[in-house]
């Protein structure tokens, strides 16, 4: 398969329409047709189904389309890393994140460096550790903003100076709302929301010890933003960090005892980094020394 095959293949993937994708790709119309029959021909399968006026994807041209796009971040990435000026630092770093307190303090680190190296961007992915491990793994990410417990024996890493604080946020119509905390002993008997990561569920279940066999969870999910709309329908109370977020009709209780959990900054071990990427895991390093007080 060719690079340019698989681009061909993506914009007629998302324009549905061979002639409105040819005007785009600047080529004709048979030459797209017959580029996407030949990269029919060579994988063996059907990637559209064709109808007069459209052409949908087929569930093995929906695998193929989020293997492309894979395919060509990637390639795109490294044209980008290999066309850095040496005399000076640009290009791009991406990194991934979920949503955490610790963003800020990553955040506090990406200005200190851009000041110093404006012509650098930055491309933010944000999902939870798993997934953002799996884009690392692939070579989508450079870095990655983990929540703990995360296995990191494949990475090296910084341990940030935030704790991300745990709790519960619920209706303000929910008895609990007028408490000042949450206890195990509150949530008996109650539906959670919950993230999917289990190593985080296994944590949550040891804070809940007898409990746990007295709840039930009847959402898991991993966007909080959408997570409060299901508990403003009265569908459960969702465990989750403490964000600087405003979620009208809703309380964030902390857990009662309380729980934290720590952040690791991590980029893979024995990586052949970018002049860039080398420059900030070096900055990173120093940032976090000297915020520390070692030399």
């Amino acid at each position: 398969m060719e690079l340019r095959v698989l681009r061909y293949f993506l914009v007629a993937a998302r324009e549905e329409n061979i002639t409105r994708a040819a005007a785009l790709l600047h080529v004709t119309q048979p030459t797209l047709s017959r580029q996407l029959m030949q990269l029919e021909q060579e994988l063996g399968v059907k990637l559209f189904r064709r109808s007069q006026y459209r052409i949908i994807l087929t569930d093995e041209g929906m695998l193929l389309r989020r293997r492309a796009q894979e395919l060509v971040d990637l390639a795109d990435k490294t044209e980008r890393e290999f066309l850095q000026k040496e005399e000076e630092l640009s290009g791009e770093i991406s990194i991934g994140s979920g949503e955490l307190q610790a963003m800020s303090h990553l955040a506090d680190i990406l200005a200190a460096f851009q000041k110093l190296h404006p012509h650098v961007q930055f491309q933010i992915y944000s999902g939870n550790a798993d997934n953002i491990k799996e884009r690392i793994e692939r070579g989508i990410l450079d870095f990655g903003l983990l929540l703990e417990p995360v296995n990191i024996s494949k990475y090296s890493f910084v341990r940030f100076p935030v704790k991300e604080q745990w709790g519960a946020l619920v209706s303000e119509e929910d008895v609990c709302a007028e408490k000042d905390c949450i206890s195990p002993q509150d949530l008996v008997g109650k539906s959670l929301i919950l993230t999917r990561r289990e190593l985080v569920r296994q944590e949550f279940s040891r804070w809940l010890g007898p409990a746990a066999e007295q709840v039930r969870i009847s959402v898991s999910g991993n966007l909080p933003y959408n997570m409060t709309l299901l508990v403003k329908r009265g569908i459960g109370v969702f465990i989750t960090l403490k964000l600087d977020c405003d979620y009208q009709g809703l309380r964030f209780l902390p857990l009662s005892p309380r729980m934290e959990s720590d952040t690791v900054f991590v980029w893979k071990k024995g990586e052949a980094f970018s002049p860039t990427a080398s420059a900030f895991i070096a900055f990173v390093q120093k940032y976090e020394n000297h915020i520390s007080g070692n030399p």
